[in-house]
């Protein structure tokens, strides 16, 4: 059984974070913030952004007025360093593994949106190594339709740059923009909860926004998804010779006659 979430430790810290951190990354980072206003300023909402950085996950809470409580991955959680910084920041610990190792993560989201909290979801799932933007999991959708809260795509630009994979630091004087799209209402689909095409039809209309938001190009698969193997060369059969029926029916010579 999965366990269960505190939500007493999620996001404790987060208020007084944002006091220095807000000034801080203005200061460090050209920081320009494109459709503040489709942020709600009360109520639920599920904000969705491109995940291309690390440092995605301080970018977005750092540019919001409201509080904003978010998952990553429970691997963040092995160091002693994160274990408790993570979690007061805002963070949510959920196993990649999927099915009832991730039921608690999904129980606390609802519990954040019903409670009419902001929650942050990577619809990817997982950060993308490549630069491109991979197709969405439907967990994002789900919870939306669920809760009736609205999708609010997110399109982060230059945060790659900022930090790119495998580099401990991010480098500071750099430019990152970060765009909110218009809200996507699934009160629409609230008669069809647990259709899974409904949720696939979702996240698919979400990701083409966070596109069109972000720039990137688009692959439809899964970031981290391992490519599939090259198929092995065809070998050509060994062809034998045609021969008329003539040719096998016609009498041999005698030899030695």
């Amino acid at each position: 059984m999965a366990d269960a979430v505190d939500m007493s430790k999620i996001g404790r810290a987060q208020p007084a974070v944002k006091r220095v951190i807000r000034p801080l990354f203005h200061m460090l980072w050209d920081i320009e913030v494109e459709g503040e206003e489709n942020i709600p300023t009360d109520g639920p909402a599920l904000l969705c952004p491109n995940h291309v950085s690390v440092i995605d996950s301080f970018f977005v809470p750092a540019v919001l007025k409201r509080a904003l409580i978010y998952v990553g991955k429970a691997e963040y959680l092995d160091d002693w360093k994160t274990a408790k910084l993570f979690p007061a920041l805002g963070m949510i610990p959920i196993d990649r593994r999927g099915g009832e190792h991730a039921a608690s993560a999904l129980d606390a989201a609802r519990s954040v949106l019903t409670g009419g909290g902001l929650f942050g979801i990577y619809p990817e799932g997982t950060r993308s190594r490549s630069g491109k933007l991979h197709k969405g999991h439907t967990g994002a959708a789900r919870l939306a339709v669920e809760t009736g809260a609205p999708l609010i795509p997110v399109g982060l630009v230059g945060t790659r740059e900022i930090q790119p994979p495998d580099k401990t630091l991010p480098s500071p004087f750099m430019k990152a923009t970060v765009r909110f799209g218009k809200p996507i209402d699934t009160h629409r689909y609230a008669h069809r909860r647990g259709d899974r095409a409904v949720y696939r039809q979702l996240t698919d209309e979400l990701m083409y926004e966070i596109q069109a938001l972000c720039g990137l190009e688009y692959v439809n698969t899964y970031a981290g998804a391992k490519a599939a193997a090259p198929e092995a060369p065809v070998v050509p059969e060994p062809t034998i010779e045609r021969r008329s029926s003539a040719d096998v029916l016609k009498p041999k010579p005698l030899i030695g006659v």
